[in-house]
């Protein structure tokens, strides 16, 4: 069997570099550019027998991108790694005539295996119609935790839907955890509560699989801070950030924010390369 070569996605091009570091499998020249009228164009200039194409899908051109690629080694043995899949929180129909977007998107691509990192929920992966995994960033985002010289931590999730993940982080750094309850008003107006919860004096990380506008985690610190919490670190899987979302956060309070590489930013501290290069290395 050749060796893995790996295809760094426009998008995804820091985090392919370290995956490849890790391995020590070589990164295949691609061209990328664009035509005049916007079109994307890329060209793999060299023959590849098994490759991993690592690219995250955040924008609508990603994706475009993502099936070029698979496209241009379609004699290839193709292993997908989307670390940040987009449409993910599309996932159920809540008015008649509207599509299951994360269905129409998981389904157009098709390889020998795809893996996506903590994707926003489970249901998706039933959607892709090539063998998929899910990989876990927990682990890496508790050791970073781990390294922040905290006092008293309590790690927090903003909601239900990343209590999973924020009790695997706890394991790692040997903390509690808890949740605070949301109600979401409206797609932009959500509201907190943290009945119960014992902050004052603590250094407290709420930790979610997204932060795209920051609405629900600025309603979190707010509350926090009235609690006389001490430090808030606030951390994610995915630092989506839309428009003034990060600086919403430290005018609200956040001590420091960080995220994984998945997709990349200012705040991408912790890196899944290590976690991406295991699950190819085992292939």
């Amino acid at each position: 069997m050749s060796e893995m070569k790996i295809i760094a996605g426009a998008s995804s091009q820091v985090l392919a570099k370290r995956v490849s570091d890790l391995t020590q499998w070589d990164i295949v020249d691609v061209e990328y550019r664009r035509f005049p009228d916007g079109e994307s164009y890329l060209r793999v200039c060299e023959e590849v027998e098994r490759v991993a194409i690592i690219q995250s899908t955040r924008t609508n051109d990603d994706i475009i991108v993502l099936l070029q690629l698979l496209d241009a080694c379609e004699s290839a043995e193709k292993h997908v790694v989307i670390p940040y899949f987009g449409y993910a929180r599309q996932d159920k129909r809540f008015k008649n005539g509207e599509p299951i977007s994360s269905r129409a998107i998981a389904s157009i691509f098709k390889a020998d295996s795809i893996a996506v990192v903590n994707i926003h929920s489970e249901e998706v992966m039933k959607y892709f119609r090539s063998p998929a995994k899910e990989l876990d960033a927990s682990e890496v985002i508790g050791k970073y935790i781990s390294s922040l010289n905290l006092r008293d931590p309590l790690i927090i999730s903003p909601d239900y839907g990343a209590i999973e993940m924020v009790e695997k982080i706890s394991k790692v750094v040997n903390c509690e955890y808890a949740v605070m309850m949301k109600e979401r008003i409206s797609d932009e107006e959500v509201r907190i509560s943290a009945e119960g919860l014992e902050v004052k004096g603590r250094d407290v990380i709420i930790v979610d699989d997204i932060i795209s506008t920051g609405g629900t985690i600025k309603e979190a610190l707010k509350i926090l801070k009235k609690m006389g919490v001490g430090r808030v670190f606030v951390g994610c899987v995915h630092p989506v950030l839309v428009g003034d979302a990060l600086l919403k956060l430290y005018r609200t309070g956040a001590y420091e924010v960080f995220g994984t590489d998945t997709i990349e930013s200012s705040i991408s501290k912790v890196s899944v390369a290590e976690i991406i290069a295991s699950y190819l290395e085992s292939l």
